[in-house]
C-alpha cells in the first residue's frame, strides 16, 4: 500500500491541488524620514527594565526619529508588560494620535492576543501608520492586515540593537520603501519553482493559534513567511497540519520559512531526531500544495533578520533563493 501523507490527504479531500487566487496587495504606508514621531509600546511581555527603553530610545534617535514612550511600558503585571486595560490604552492612544507616524513594539513574549478585540481599528484606518515588531507581535500584524488591509512590518523589536544587516533592511523597508529582502544565501531549496504573492505570516505558533478567529491572516494568494523558536519538530508539523485541516493553506502560492531556533529539542517520546527533519516536514506540505518552498531566510529569533513588509507583494524564486519585494 502506498503511503499518503496527512498533508496530501487533507488537500486532496478539499480538492484544492490547483487553485488560482487573485493577488491583492495591502495599502503601504511609510514613516516620513527625519523627524518622524514613533510611539514605543509594550503590548506583550514585560521589559527587563528601563535599560530596554534606553536602548530603544537610542535606536530611534539614530534613525532621525523622535520617540514617544507609552505610559505603561514599565508597569509589569505578571507575565505581561502591564494589565490588559493599560496595554489597550497605550496602543489605542498611539493609534488615535495623529501626530504619531509609526508604532514600534518594544518586545514580544505573550499578551497581544488578549487585546486584539479591543483595539481601535477605525483609528488605524483613518490614519494608517506602520506597526513594527516580531514574535508575539505577529498577532498584531495579522489583525491589522485583516481589519485594515494595511502593510505592517515584521522587524526587530525596538529594544533589540540593530546589527548592520538588520539596520540596512529596516531602513530600506521603512524609510525608502525599497526591497528589504533579496537573496538568502544560507537558505535551502525545499521545492523548486517561482511564485508571486502577498506576504503573510510571522511567528508560526501565533499564526496557528489564530485559526478559527477573525484575526487569522488572509492566506489566499499569499507567500507564507514564518519562523519559530523553542518548538519541537512535531509541534511545527502539528501547527502546519492544523492550518491545513482548517483549509487555510489551500490558496498559498509559496512558502519561505525563516529560522527555527532550537526546534530540534523536545521531540515526541520514542522519536529520534535523525528520523525526520524540518526540511522533510516542509517538503511534505510544499509537494502536496504544488508550490515552491525555501527554508532558512533571515527571519526569526536571530540578530541578522530582514524587515518584511507583510501585506506587500513579492516574488519567491526558490531556485535562486530570493524573495523580492515589489516597491510601492
Amino acid at each position: 500500500m502506498c503511503q499518503i501523507t496527512v498533508a496530501t490527504r487533507v488537500i486532496r479531500s478539499l480538492n484544492i491541488l490547483q487553485i488560482n487566487v487573485p493577488i491583492r496587495a495591502f495599502s503601504r504606508v511609510r514613516t516620513t524620514g527625519i523627524g518622524a514621531r514613533v510611539a514605543l509600546v509594550a503590548p506583550s511581555g514585560p521589559l527587563h527594565g528601563s535599560s530596554d527603553v534606553d536602548m530603544a530610545l537610542a535606536t530611534v534617535k539614530s534613525l532621525g526619529w523622535e520617540a514617544e514612550v507609552a505610559e505603561h511600558v514599565l508597569a509589569r503585571y505578571s507575565y505581561f508588560a502591564a494589565t490588559d486595560a493599560d496595554r489597550i490604552t497605550d496602543f489605542n492612544a498611539a493609534l488615535s494620535d495623529d501626530s504619531i507616524d509609526a508604532i514600534w513594539c518594544l518586545r514580544g513574549g505573550y499578551g497581544v492576543m488578549r487585546i486584539l478585540e479591543h483595539l481601535d481599528y477605525d483609528a488605524m484606518r483613518k490614519h494608517p501608520k506602520p506597526v513594527m515588531g516580531y514574535s508575539d507581535i505577529s498577532a498584531l500584524h495579522a489583525a491589522v492586515g485583516r481589519a485594515c488591509e494595511i502593510v505592517s512590518y515584521h522587524s526587530p523589536n525596538a529594544r533589540t540593537p540593530l546589527t548592520p544587516f538588520a539596520r540596512d533592511s529596516f531602513e530600506r523597508a521603512l524609510l525608502s520603501g525599497t526591497d528589504s529582502c533579496g537573496t538568502a544565501p544560507e537558505a535551502r531549496v525545499i521545492r523548486r519553482g517561482k511564485a508571486r504573492g502577498r506576504l503573510a505570516g510571522g511567528n508560526l505558533s501565533l499564526i496557528s493559534s489564530l485559526a478559527g478567529t477573525p484575526y487569522l491572516p488572509d492566506l489566499d494568494g499569499a507567500i507564507l513567511v514564518v519562523e519559530d523558536t523553542n518548538e519541537g519538530l512535531y509541534r511545527i508539523d502539528r501547527m502546519l497540519t492544523q492550518l491545513s485541516l482548517a483549509g487555510e493553506l489551500s490558496g498559498l502560492t509559496g512558502i519561505a520559512f525563516g529560522y527555527c531556533t532550537q526546534c530540534d529539542a523536545d521531540e515526541s517520546p520514542g522519536d529520534t531526531r535523525m528520523s525526520r527533519t524540518l526540511d522533510d516536514v516542509l517538503l511534505e506540505f510544499a509537494n502536496a500544495l504544488g508550490i515552491p518552498c525555501i527554508a532558512g531566510i533571515p527571519m526569526g529569533h536571530v540578530d541578522d533578520q530582514w524587515t518584511i513588509p507583510l501585506g506587500a507583494v513579492a516574488t519567491l524564486d526558490a531556485d535562486s533563493l530570493t524573495l523580492t519585494v515589489e516597491e510601492s
